[in-house]
């Protein structure tokens, strides 16, 4: 069996190759893949809330590979800019990771819940944006945005998580001006920097179940592989339409949390 849990059953391991699959997806189109993939994970006999978060980083990273890899060739997106802002948020995560261990993300949750309606706010009520690129910053200022971008963003992945991917896109096409496609295609590089910072922090505790993340990684690559494709073929109104899905789905998730720990824990 995986990784030594001897109850997991072979419809559990579908599950998760299923989850992993669709979870590639929506990363590589929108982010946003570990509300699905999570849950599954967490199905797994005897496994702890930390080792579901190491797992889930685990696979979530091989499909954030080969969805940049992916977008890179399709794409070409500007290295310039996606290469620093991955490096602070690399830096962010393992700090978010740090900060984790101390505050619960339930602190952060309802403010995260409000900026997630805003989000969906702006982005329903503005149908051009992102269509073309046209950047707001030129010059040292444009890549100072970026970087601050990667670290805030990077932190929050590194902390709590959901969602991560989605928070990348619409603050690429919303602070910077991109289009939602190569908003996509340089989320994915930072992405794999925050999924990296937060393997960073986890692994050396042994906190990885490393069966379950390799069967969980293969599966997210093909997913990843496939959601890259399609968002580059369907271009940037696709993309705005998945962002969107993802983006009340995310609200409804952490806005149930938020119920159910301050209200029904009360």
């Amino acid at each position: 069996m995986i990784s030594g849990f001897e109850d997991i059953t072979t419809a559990t391991i579908l599950l998760i190759i299923v989850a992993g699959f669709a979870a590639g997806w929506i990363d590589a189109v929108v982010g946003g893949g570990g509300l699905l993939q999570l849950p599954v994970v967490l199905m797994i006999p005897g496994i702890s809330p930390v080792q579901a978060l190491a797992t889930n980083k685990m696979g979530s990273i091989f499909g954030t590979a080969t969805s940049s890899l992916t977008y890179y060739k399709r794409v070409k997106p500007d290295l310039r800019t996606a290469l620093p802002m991955a490096a602070v948020a690399l830096l962010g995560s393992l700090g978010g990771a740090v900060v984790a261990t101390i505050l619960p993300g339930s602190v952060f949750k309802p403010i995260i819940v409000i900026a997630l309606v805003v989000v969906l706010i702006f982005t329903a009520f503005k149908p051009n944006i992102g269509e073309l690129t046209a950047l707001r910053h030129s010059g040292h200022r444009h890549y100072v945005v970026a970087v601050c971008i990667g670290g805030a963003i990077g932190f929050y992945d590194g902390l709590i998580g959901p969602g991560t991917g989605s928070f990348l896109v619409i603050a690429l096409v919303s602070l910077m001006g991109y289009a939602f496609l190569e908003a996509s295609a340089k989320a994915k590089i930072v992405n794999l920097a925050t999924n990296a910072g937060a393997l960073m922090f986890f692994a050396p505790h042994g906190s990885v179940l490393w069966g379950v993340g390799l069967v969980l990684g293969g599966a997210n690559m093909a997913g990843g592989y496939l959601g890259a494709r399609t968002a580059v073929k369907q271009g940037n109104k696709f993309i705005r339409v998945v962002f969107l899905v993802v983006v009340t789905v995310l609200i409804i998730k952490l806005g149930a949390d938020v119920w159910n720990e301050n209200v029904l824990g009360a």
